[in-house]
């Protein structure tokens, strides 16, 4: 694997006995809704267990780096069907099913400034074993080619290796170097579990013309199995705290077999700004697991979604565009085009917005450069300059820019949102991970008796107003799902750095049935931190604080599920 590239891949009253608080009343603006989406950087791939056994892989690729050097290696067992996606369909999918955290806010009693309401505020599969038959022998040349061919703006080969070579590793990655194949030498050695075990190796590289900025996720079909990361292989270019997010279709919820789940304790997330510290929350918490763990974000049914990655207005849109005539409109038919293809709705190539996979090169490929747009800037962004062009462009064929869009934009989405269609759940997970970690590939597999889990976090905070403080001021308590009362003044969430409370509240392991065992129970830990914390944050009014509660020695409530646990305890970086 190249340097630059990586994979791409129960509760309790709140008052005491005998207080008998004034009625809550609902309040707008800045107190009573602050949602703020989660939105981490990560590999993302998205599996699918389709229902004949097969699995299918999308595999964002991230790489940055010069066209020549690029190159992207996977291990694969036998020879998959290979296309292409869309980095549009990941935008979509991720903005759909990010984790939201909203305080929704009830002020008690009268403030001093009541009414102030102001703005301050076989996938890569492989069994347990990894054991297959390669059909090798020592009179076989020590490298054969199965596959080969072209896909999008990628040359592919899918090479066998002679497994008893001497140095199986060496020979598999010289000779992708001596056939332009620019991959790595470093981490090698992570690759001679996969090729001794009879797995092939799938390698990419750009297509000659072609450039960086043309890198599209991949497409692979595979036999039976279990979908799988290949983790090993991916370390060698992995950055510390590489992210993570995986999307699992199949029949029920999906479970990282063979990692633990991670359930966060949410009184350490900033609830008034949860984007600027939810990352190292699940970075903490799979320390705490020893590095091998995944959070549940999202579970629940699989069907909109694909109406998600490719919206039926887009795929009607295109079929108007198709039936028309263009003649003496060609510019209004590129224009028109390039706009429908932009990513969250944005304007036209001049709003913002960014283009769909394919459609730059489409341009390119289909539509003769303006006369009064020099070469190299037509070469570097055609969408910028679509606009010069003649309402009649000599050379340029309607139907077959239309057909080419079709091929090469809108065809690789139709193939991604169809994934959805035919599976019945969608669970996505995230963690991160850094290199030292990276020494088993997660596995995911299914359990039809956990529930859904919503990616919408509320809860309400409760405004302990009186009349020598203002809102924005004044004390304020929120009790959560589980019992556990966080207090505050303000706007500033009071746990922020406390490095005595943990980042999980539960660590499980789950099978493919039941609710799975509790491994880490923190419940108890937590509560004596957020005591201490509660104490330095009192009522004003001379009553009474509200007491925290919680369920101690049972488990608390289930919010998410996970794995069998394989642990390396390995004590990572940075608290968060």
């Amino acid at each position: 694997m190249n340097l630059k590239t990586s994979l791409g891949i129960a509760g309790c009253a709140l008052a005491l006995a005998g207080l008998a608080p004034t009625p809550a009343k609902a309040c707008g603006g800045f107190f009573c809704n602050n949602t703020q989406p989660v939105n981490q950087a990560a590999e993302r791939i998205i599996f699918s267990q389709n229902a004949d056994g097969t699995t299918t892989a999308v595999i964002q690729i991230q790489y940055s780096g010069p066209s020549e050097e690029f190159a992207w290696m996977l291990p694969v067992q036998g020879s998959p069907e290979i296309g292409v996606s869309s980095n549009s369909a990941f935008a979509a999918l991720q903005q759909a099913t990010n984790p939201t955290y909203q305080l929704q806010t009830e002020v008690e009693g009268s403030c001093q400034d009541d009414g102030f309401l102001g703005g301050r505020g076989g996938s890569p599969t492989f069994d347990s074993a990894g054991a297959a038959d390669s059909g090798a022998a020592p009179s076989e040349p020590e490298v054969s080619v199965v596959d080969a061919g072209s896909v999008g703006p990628y040359d592919f080969v899918i090479i066998s290796v002679n497994p008893d070579a001497e140095d199986i590793a060496t020979v598999a990655t010289d000779w992708l170097v001596e056939n332009e194949y620019d991959v790595s030498p470093l981490g090698r050695d992570r690759l001679v579990p996969y090729l001794e075990s009879g797995m092939n190796l799938l390698a990419f590289r750009l297509s000659k013309g072609r450039d960086a900025g043309e890198i599209r996720p991949v497409m692979l079909s595979f036999g039976e199995g279990l979908p799988s990361i290949p983790l090993r292989p991916t370390a060698a270019a992995a950055d510390p705290d590489m992210g993570i997010m995986v999307w699992v279709l199949g029949e029920s919820r999906s479970i990282p077999a063979n990692y633990r789940s991670l359930e966060l304790n949410e009184a350490r997330i900033n609830w008034f700004q949860p984007s600027t510290n939810y990352n190292d929350v699940v970075t903490l918490a799979a320390n705490e697991a020893g590095g091998q763990g995944f959070v549940t974000e999202f579970a629940g049914d699989a069907a909109g979604f694909e109406a998600t990655v490719l919206p039926p207005s887009t795929d009607d849109a295109f079929a108007n565009l198709s039936e028309r005539d263009w003649t003496g409109q060609h510019r209004d038919l590129v224009v028109q085009a390039t706009q429908l293809f932009q990513s969250f709705q944005n304007f036209g190539p001049f709003g913002g917005g960014t283009a769909w996979d394919g459609v730059a090169e489409s341009v390119l490929a289909e539509v003769p450069r303006p006369a009064d747009v020099p070469e190299d800037q037509w070469i570097a962004s055609p969408l910028e300059w679509i606009w010069n062009l003649d309402d009649t462009v000599e050379g340029f064929d309607p139907a077959s820019f239309l057909a080419r869009l079709e091929a090469d934009v809108l065809e690789p989405v139709r193939a991604t949102a169809a994934l959805f269609e035919s599976a019945a759940k969608v669970t996505r997970f995230y963690t991160t991970m850094s290199p030292d970690e990276m020494t088993v590939d997660p596995v995911f597999d299914f359990n039809a008796d956990l529930p859904d889990y919503s990616n919408t976090h509320l809860q309400t905070r409760i405004i302990e107003c009186n009349p020598s403080v203002s809102q924005f001021d004044a004390p304020w308590r929120i009790q959560f799902d589980d019992g556990t009362v966080v207090r505050g003044d303000g706007q500033t969430w009071p746990l922020l750095g406390n490095d005595a409370l943990p980042a999980n509240r539960r660590v499980l392991r789950v099978g493919t049935e039941g609710e799975g065992e509790v491994i880490i129970d923190n419940s108890a830990a937590i509560l004596a931190v957020v005591n201490v914390s509660n104490a330095d944050h009192p009522r004003r009014d001379g009553r009474m604080a509200g007491g925290t509660c919680s369920a101690l020695g049972g488990a608390a409530p289930l919010g998410v599920l996970g794995a069998f646990g394989l642990s390396i305890l390995a004590i990572r970086r940075r608290r968060a």
